[in-house]
């Protein structure tokens, strides 16, 4: 079985890809040009050239598969060119369902995001379930990510095999990026977290996300949803423990939300009309802070057998890894 996978110069998709290989799987992966491939440096796979923009290229990248992993998305929190987020993210998910479903293929997996799932109204853990607040799309990634999600129920509900994932926030190794909790580590690593917010996430190692996608294509039933999480912790518990982990003192200061969101609104003006370059402080992160994104994965946990390894050994992990490509002290 030769298997397609999009988004694996990045963090997520190219540990799809890993756990594919060390699967057995033939791994065909799709790149634009110019790309950067150090997280497939090493890797057995087959590289085809193409871009979610352009349908004919998705064509020839599904050649000859009999399944597909698309994980490829624009995923920043700020952007000079929004349209393109939009772009890939949404009409790029549709340019590659449609060519998964002319190219007939047996199993489809799609991630998406907990982004697109509802938050609990008492405190509690989000599950497939709970009802959506379209009031939480707060910023252009999330609102791409919930509108090319809709693309995909679309598919399935018109007959693509496709089960659809939700990843939390991964965390571990080779987050080259890095992804925005990722920055949140080496952030705190290089001494530039003198405070923190009142929030939370839900995390997982990166590991068993991806071994995640793989139970979702052997175990999941197709239109499904699954959350792909493990530990619900603040940011606040975060932070303690890579200090823990490091040694390095955690913020003691909690900043006010308003001081926080001002510090964003400013900085995204400078980024938008004067610097053109990503903001130190993205405003659209600063209202994802606003939510605890508290998740309940025992759906993935009962029904594909999801691994919950210790989320402390994936912090680890991302700092030593961090340390030794230079992207920390």
């Amino acid at each position: 079985m030769k298997t397609l996978v999009t988004g694996t110069t990045g963090f997520l998709g190219s540990a799809v890809a890993r756990e594919l290989l060390v699967s057995g799987r033939a791994v065909r992966v799709l790149v634009r040009r110019g790309s950067d491939l150090r997280n497939l440096q090493g890797l057995d796979v087959e590289v085809v050239h193409g871009d979610l923009r352009d349908p004919e290229s998705l064509a020839r990248a599904l050649d000859k598969c009999d399944a597909l992993y698309h994980a490829a998305a624009y995923y920043s929190l700020w952007s000079r060119d929004r349209k393109m987020m939009y772009d890939i993210n949404v009409a790029g998910t549709r340019n590659i369902l449609h060519a998964a479903q002319q190219a007939g293929l047996e199993r489809v997996v799609y991630t998406s995001t907990v982004g697109c799932i509802g938050l609990s109204s008492n405190g509690g853990s989000g599950t497939e379930t709970t009802p959506f607040n379209p009031a939480t799309l707060c910023n252009d990634y999330k609102r791409s990510k919930y509108e090319a999600e809709q693309v995909a129920l679309e598919f399935a509900n018109n007959g693509l095999p496709l089960v659809i994932v939700n990843p939390s926030a991964p965390v571990g190794p080779r987050d080259i990026k890095p992804t925005p909790t990722g920055k949140v580590i080496q952030d705190f690593l290089n001494g530039n977290m003198p405070a923190y917010l009142d929030t939370g996430l839900n995390l997982i190692d990166v590991r068993d996300c991806a071994r995640g996608h793989l139970l979702a294509e052997e175990r999941g039933t197709p239109g499904e949803r699954y959350i792909l999480g493990n530990r619900n912790m603040s940011l606040k518990e975060i932070l303690d423990t890579l200090s823990n982990i490091t040694g390095i003192p955690a913020p003691k200061v909690q900043m006010p939300y308003w001081v926080a969101y001002s510090a964003g609104w400013v900085c995204d003006a400078v980024s938008d009309y004067i610097t053109h370059k990503p903001p130190a402080v993205p405003l659209g992160g600063v209202k994802m802070a606003k939510y605890h994104m508290y998740f309940d994965a025992s759906k993935a946990v009962q029904e594909l057998g999801l691994p919950q390894n210790p989320v402390e050994q994936a912090l680890s992990d991302a700092v030593h890894w961090m340390r030794e490509h230079g992207l920390a002290r």
